[in-house]
């Protein structure tokens, strides 16, 4: 998909109103960098040895974590924001408040996940997604996964271009 062909479905927040000023200020300070699942990751992911780049800007989706010799790249996606379970999620958000805007901002983001996972798989990288709640609940099993994708992929060969 060219960057000119795509266009933006996130609706606009004009004549919305924030649920409250307490809310209001916890999305503004929302970042999508650097959040605590991603920074406990990143932690155990160099407690076992393993060395990477992160928030690396000229790969599609700007992935959390890089590995540039196995080319495998690893997305940290909040539960919320991403849509973890949706089918129950979608079901709750639809009865709050401003939520024709809140089920469009969630479902056009995992439409963006789905086209950067597409993009980078295409471009011969092996791209993982981590949901906030696995690495919060079952890190050893997140970092496993990551740790064995990344050393068959060494193994395997995969090289990158320098980033």
């Amino acid at each position: 998909v060219k960057s000119n062909d795509r266009r933006r479905s996130t609706p606009s927040f004009k004549n919305l109103q924030p649920t409250s000023k307490l809310a209001s200020r916890v999305h503004a300070k929302s970042s999508n960098k650097n959040s605590r699942a991603e920074q406990r990751l990143r932690s155990a992911l160099f407690r076992k040895g393993l060395r990477f780049r992160k928030n690396v800007k000229n790969l599609p989706g700007c992935p959390d974590i890089v590995f540039p010799g196995a080319k495998v790249v690893v997305f940290c996606d909040g539960d919320f924001w991403h849509g973890r379970n949706w089918h129950l999620r979608r079901e709750k958000i639809s009865m709050g408040h401003n939520a024709e805007y809140w089920l469009r901002k969630i479902e056009s983001n995992m439409e963006r996940d789905q086209r950067t996972t597409v993009r980078l798989q295409e471009s011969g990288w092996c791209v993982l997604r981590c949901w906030e709640h696995d690495i919060n609940h079952d890190i050893d099993a997140v970092v496993g996964k990551v740790e064995t994708c990344v050393s068959e992929r060494k193994v395997a060969g995969h090289r990158s271009p320098a980033i």
